[in-house]
C-alpha cells in the first residue's frame, strides 16, 4: 500500500448511478470529520512521517509550505483553547483540493520506476 491508501474513487466515478449515490454521503462524510472547521484541508491529514509525504512535503512551493504551517498552527491553536474557529475561518469545500496529492504520486511513480531499473537484467543475443 502507499502513501496516498487504496481507492476507490476511479470506479466510483466510472459509475454515474455510483456517482449519484455516493457523492451526498462523501460529502456528509467530509464534513462530519470535522477538519474543515479546524481551518484545515483533506492533505494537511496526511501521515508525515511516511518517506514519500516527506519528498513531496520538499517538493512543495514556499507558498504552500507556508500555507500548511499557518494552517497546522492555527488548528492546533484552537485545540489548545478548545475554541472552535469562527465560521469565517472554516475551509469550504471548494477551497479543499488535494495540493499534495500530485506530489506523492509523482514520488511514488519514481520510486517504482526506480525499482524497475534497479532490477532490469540485461540479456546477451
Amino acid at each position: 500500500m502507499n502513501a496516498l491508501g487504496p481507492s476507490l474513487a476511479p470506479y466510483i466515478r466510472s459509475s454515474r448511478s455510483l456517482k449519484q449515490i455516493i457523492t451526498p454521503v462523501a460529502h456528509w462524510y467530509a464534513d462530519l470529520m470535522g477538519y474543515r472547521q479546524m481551518g484545515l484541508k483533506y492533505d494537511d491529514l496526511q501521515m508525515e512521517e511516511l518517506p514519500e509525504v516527506q519528498r513531496a512535503l520538499g517538493r512543495l512551493t514556499p507558498r504552500e509550505a507556508y500555507d500548511r504551517a499557518y494552517r497546522m498552527k492555527v488548528s492546533l491553536h484552537s485545540s489548545v483553547l478548545h475554541k472552535p474557529l469562527p465560521k469565517e475561518q472554516w475551509v469550504s469545500a471548494k477551497d479543499d483540493v488535494r495540493y499534495l496529492k500530485p506530489h506523492v504520486e509523482a514520488v511514488i511513480k519514481e520510486n517504482e520506476e526506480r525499482i524497475a531499473w534497479d532490477n532490469m537484467t540485461v540479456e546477451r543475443k
